[in-house]
């Protein structure tokens, strides 16, 4: 079993930045592939951003690619978001999660082992 707890949302201007956290219990965050995913009022939750075991591969869903970058420190058994340049349309509850499988799959997928409870972040205009 693993539990994942986010931090870092908040309330932010258009333009700005934010760093999710995403810590993990256990002893086993090294196996896992990691991702971010955000759910917008009235819509499905979606794909954000996803790192491999080793880092050495990340994927990106389009709508962040060049303002979001995803990382993890396995010794600290935690995976950040970090969220620049972020505009109105980026609102959302972002969500941590975690997969025995590939972080390729948890791009295609959106399926995942294991939920953190979200964080809120809203970008105002």
């Amino acid at each position: 079993q693993v539990q994942l707890v986010e931090s870092g949302g908040g309330l932010v201007q258009a333009g700005g930045s934010l760093r999710l956290a995403c810590a993990a219990s256990g002893r086993t965050f090294g196996l896992y592939g990691m991702g971010w995913f955000r759910q917008a009022p009235g819509k499905e939750r979606d794909f954000v951003a996803a790192i491999s075991r080793s880092r050495t591969s990340t994927y990106y869903a389009d709508s962040v690619k060049g303002r979001f970058t995803i990382s993890r420190d396995n010794a600290k058994n935690t995976v950040y978001l970090q969220m620049n340049s972020l505009q109105p349309e980026d609102t959302a509850v972002y969500y941590c999660a975690a997969d025995r499988g590939s972080a390729d799959k948890i791009s295609r997928s959106s399926i995942a082992d294991y939920w953190g409870q979200g964080t809120q972040v809203t970008v105002s205009s």
